[in-house]
């Protein structure tokens, strides 16, 4: 590697922007940002893996958009896609007011996922809804940091930097041991495998976790912690290659 350069970003896969130009095309603008996340973002990402996009927006959808984007993600999702086959979306797509201030539970404004096909085939059409993984998600989008449109992701979701740490810990374990542990556990696995200088951050993020109560501003610890979650993006890009997927919402 050249002196003084990081590693390259993994190539978008194309079917990404076929997913942004859809939102743009039915929402216009309203659409704020759209942001790859995932597999294809943090690695791992094999033929069969889904292509992971979240969008924010400015305003609620309607029926008819949320029918209209069901329809457009039937041609071009996975291998029964009507224009032929190829790999399988997932889009998430948010109310930026309904996440940003952060508020429990979260609501997702639509979410379209290639394993409930056959319901969207018999006319169903998903819309708002409390989504218990969306904390996670908005982690792993602040952590790849890919923009498909619009501004960088940290401009348009509120970090949540205790969560950011706790999954990025947990994608790790994941991956290397192919089991799935509570966060508090990958925290702890994770804690063992991290340079000393990085361990406080996680430390102390696994403690609020554990006694329920978080921060907002994280202040002079907060360079830390990004340290240590780049050290955490790194594991895992190190890992690529387990069949483990990266983030997700498939049961």
């Amino acid at each position: 590697m050249t002196p003084g350069t990081g590693p390259l970003e993994p190539e978008t896969p194309p079917v990404a922007h076929e997913v942004v130009v859809i939102v743009r095309d039915l929402l216009g603008e309203a659409l704020i940002g759209a942001y790859l996340h995932g597999s294809a973002v943090l690695g791992g990402l094999r033929p069969t893996s889904d292509i992971d996009v979240l969008a924010v927006i400015s305003r609620p959808t309607t029926e008819p958009e949320r029918h209209a984007l069901v329809d457009r993600l039937l041609d071009i999702s996975g291998r029964r896609a009507r224009r032929g086959p190829g790999r399988p979306i997932e889009l998430t797509i948010l109310v930026q007011s309904d996440v940003r201030p952060w508020r429990h539970p979260p609501r997702v404004e639509f979410l379209y996922g290639e394993w409930r096909r056959d319901d969207y085939e018999g006319g169903f059409v998903p819309g708002p809804e409390p989504m218990a993984d969306l904390g996670p998600e908005i982690a792993l989008t602040l952590a790849g940091n890919r923009s498909l449109a619009g501004p960088p992701p940290a401009d348009v979701l509120d970090p949540n930097t205790r969560n950011v740490l706790l999954t990025l810990a947990r994608v790790w374990a994941t991956l290397e041991t192919k089991e799935i542990s509570s966060k508090d556990q990958a925290a702890a696995w994770a804690l063992h495998r991290v340079p000393d200088a990085l361990a406080g951050p996680l430390i102390l993020a696994c403690e609020m976790y554990l006694e329920g109560w978080d921060r907002d501003d994280w202040g002079e610890d907060l360079a830390a912690a990004r340290a240590t979650a780049m050290h955490l993006v790194a594991e895992i890009r190190r890992t690529n290659g387990d069949e483990q997927e990266v983030g997700g919402n498939t049961p």
